[in-house]
């Protein structure tokens, strides 16, 4: 009898245990050590983690060229960020491919030795932004919460919680938190056509945006300060194309020999971004190197 209510406890014991593992927890603060980067995680079973990022791209602000006004807007924001001083949440918008993940990295590696740190959060996981700045919030180090290639369908949740947190909950957002976000569309939501026909007008001419269109116009409104990017003139392309030859150790003369094959390259993807520069760069380079 004894052996058999053993067992029963045994068994219920380990049910208890299994249970527990299915019941999601709360976030628990990651080894600030570990990186200067994290990514927020959210498991099948619930349970999320911030995991540190082992290898953060080593990009600095001198490897982005043809963005100097852009770079000085998002630099100066970060540095009165870092220094305690009031800054911004910032919204970067523009044409695919112009650096503006790249420009958020690059000022995460700048100011990195200053406190300053990333937590990389997908647009699903924005609903649980409460929790990640909940964990942050008595840390000495500042914080950017990065969300890349932010858009949002209708009636998606994170579009409310991130509404939220930007300027509209009743606790104020951590003084050692930014949301840095970027986007192809400036407005964050798809835009129709059908949506002008909700303008109004004054009899003097003054124009009244309609709900819907309040609606949308809303969410970028609260981010602070907007950074535009826009396409890269021929000249633009070739002067980061010959930056990243360099880096990769393409002397002078080969940089000259490389112009007409990189437009050819820029050609056949159909854009002349940094992001198609870099990625010449790195197939010109590769290719001049291997052995005959």
């Amino acid at each position: 009898m004894n052996d058999k209510l053993d067992r029963l406890i045994d068994q219920l014991e380990l049910l208890v245990a299994h249970a527990a593992k299915l019941v999601p927890q709360p976030l628990a603060a990651p080894d600030w050590a570990g990186s200067v980067a994290f990514r927020y995680r959210k498991r099948s079973s619930g349970h999320a983690t911030l995991e540190p990022v082992r290898h953060v791209g080593p990009i600095t602000l001198d490897d982005l060229k043809e963005i100097d006004e852009q770079k000085a807007k998002v630099q100066r924001n970060t540095l009165q960020f870092v220094q305690g001083l009031p800054a911004n949440n910032l919204l970067l918008t523009g044409a695919r491919g112009t650096g503006k993940s790249s420009l958020i990295k690059a000022c995460l590696n700048h100011y990195a030795a200053q406190g300053l740190r990333l937590i990389e959060v997908d647009k699903a996981d924005l609903v649980d932004l409460p929790d990640i700045i909940e964990v942050v919030t008595d840390r000495p180090e500042k914080f950017l919460i990065f969300c890349d290639d932010l858009s949002f369908d209708e009636g998606e949740p994170g579009y409310k919680a991130l509404k939220s947190i930007l300027d509209g909950t009743v606790a104020a957002t951590s003084a050692n938190v930014l949301i840095y976000a970027t986007s192809n569309r400036r407005h964050l939501l798809p835009e129709y056509m059908s949506e002008n026909l909700t303008y109004t007008h004054t009899d003097d001419g003054e124009v009244h945006p309609g709900e819907g269109v309040e609606e949308k116009i809303s969410l970028s409104e609260r981010f602070g300060l907007w950074v535009s990017f826009y396409p890269f003139t021929q000249d633009e392309y070739l002067t980061i194309v010959a930056q990243w030859l360099q880096s990769f150790g393409v002397t002078g003369s080969g940089i000259a020999a490389a112009r007409a094959d990189a437009l050819v390259f820029a050609l056949e993807r159909g854009s002349r971004s940094g992001r198609v520069a870099h990625q010449f760069a790195r197939d010109y380079a590769g290719k001049n190197n291997l052995p005959a």
